[in-house]
């Protein structure tokens, strides 16, 4: 019998914390089928008494998988709408982004190290899985510091670190540089592709068509950065937020406690993943970060466009490490539109849903993508092909 966590409580049940610890009890304690109905009920019975509609923006595509595979958008009633949001760091890589890690892979004595998922995101030349069909060497690894063992191994290879990820990534980037320098290693190059949570909500949150009023902020991001990142659109749109962890009860859990603020008429900033996040995060990580890498004046976000102080790169110190400068006279850097027909940046915008794009599921598929919001794992149509059409 699964331990049932308590409604307001996040915390594992105190019965998982006296016998030894047990995974899977840990873990199904958050999805229990009986807590998430309870939630329900409770939420409906809250909603009710709504004299507005919520329209809550989920940042992460943790959360999005999160809502189709359990159908916790089912169990809502229709006065709380969900829109989902740019939190997928594969999504929002813009095609000339993707271009430049196909150029450096291209390269002559040249090995591409990147994460899963980047490998398939087509660019305007092909996706880093063509690249490899073509007989160059790019390789997804499981780990940053896999790279530290791949640039021992192959001395006479240029090794380029394709970094990408919000702030829950960024620290093991910074951890790598360290190593790199504090082992003397003259072949690993890093091109920076790590981008900021807050920025695109700004963009979004001060659209005119925006109808966002709420949100529910990811987890993992926090722990690293804080759940104090949120406070300024907070106080700038006067809008409930809630930090929740990826597990159905804390996101049901989440979205009771959006409701409560909204019918008190008291926004603001909770945590609920209290399990991890604290206001300030880790504030080690948030020094090694800080170390080595600087905000960018303004960085491309896919279907989302130019947006300042979005993204970081390496600092002028480490220049010599930086592949955006050694590989520059091969890069693409012009601009690349997306294709015409996929509304992926609309869906990262919030203002349509992957059933609003004609392609979706027809000409644009998980094995023949024509939008990043497909492509990665976590990406809304994704996760709409995935449990939507199942």
């Amino acid at each position: 019998m699964n331990p049932t966590p308590p409604t307001h409580n996040t915390n594992p049940p105190t019965k998982s914390i006296q016998r030894p610890i047990n995974d899977a009890l840990f873990i199904n304690a958050f999805r229990d089928k009986d807590t998430i109905l309870a939630l329900a009920k409770e939420i409906k019975e809250n909603a009710a008494k709504l004299t507005e509609k919520i329209r809550v923006m989920e940042v992460c595509g943790g959360h999005t998988h999160t809502l189709m595979k359990y159908a916790l958008n089912h169990l809502l009633p229709e006065n709380i709408e969900f829109i989902h949001g740019p939190g997928c760091p594969v999504c929002v890589m813009p095609k000339n982004r993707i271009d430049q890690a196909y150029d450096i892979a291209l390269a002559p004595d040249t090995i591409l190290l990147t994460l899963g998922d980047m490998l398939k995101v087509p660019g305007s030349k092909g996706s880093l899985q063509h690249a490899r069909s073509q007989g160059c060497d790019a390789r997804f690894i499981y780990s940053p510091l896999e790279a530290i063992q791949i640039a021992k191994s192959h001395p006479d290879k240029k090794v380029v670190y394709f970094a990408i990820g919000f702030e829950t990534t960024t620290p093991m980037t910074a951890s790598l540089i360290q190593r790199t320098i504090n082992e003397g290693i003259k072949n690993l190059f890093f091109h920076i592709n790590h981008v900021l949570v807050p920025p695109p909500l700004e963009a979004i949150l001060s659209a005119k068509d925006s109808q966002i009023n709420a949100l529910i902020a990811p987890s993992h991001v926090s722990v690293i950065a804080g759940a104090k990142i949120y406070r300024p659109l907070l106080e700038r749109y006067n809008i409930p937020i809630v930090v929740s962890g990826f597990e159905p009860v804390d996101m049901m859990e989440s979205i009771l406690r959006l409701v409560h603020q909204f019918l008190n008429a008291q926004p603001k900033l909770e945590i609920q993943y209290t399990r991890l996040v604290s206001m300030e995060g880790n504030l080690k990580a948030q020094e090694m970060v800080a170390q080595t890498m600087q905000t960018r004046e303004s960085f491309e976000w896919r279907g989302l466009g130019e947006i300042p102080d979005s993204a970081l790169k390496l600092k002028n110190a480490y220049a010599h490490l930086d592949a955006e400068l050694i590989f520059d006279s091969i890069l693409t850097k012009t601009p690349i539109k997306d294709n015409k027909a996929c509304r992926c940046g609309d869906i990262l915008k919030g203002i349509a849903k992957p059933f609003d794009c004609k392609v979706f599921g027809k000409a644009c598929t998980p094995t023949n993508p024509l939008g990043s919001c497909m492509v990665s794992s976590e990406g809304a149509c994704a996760a709409y092909y995935k449990y939507a059409l199942a």
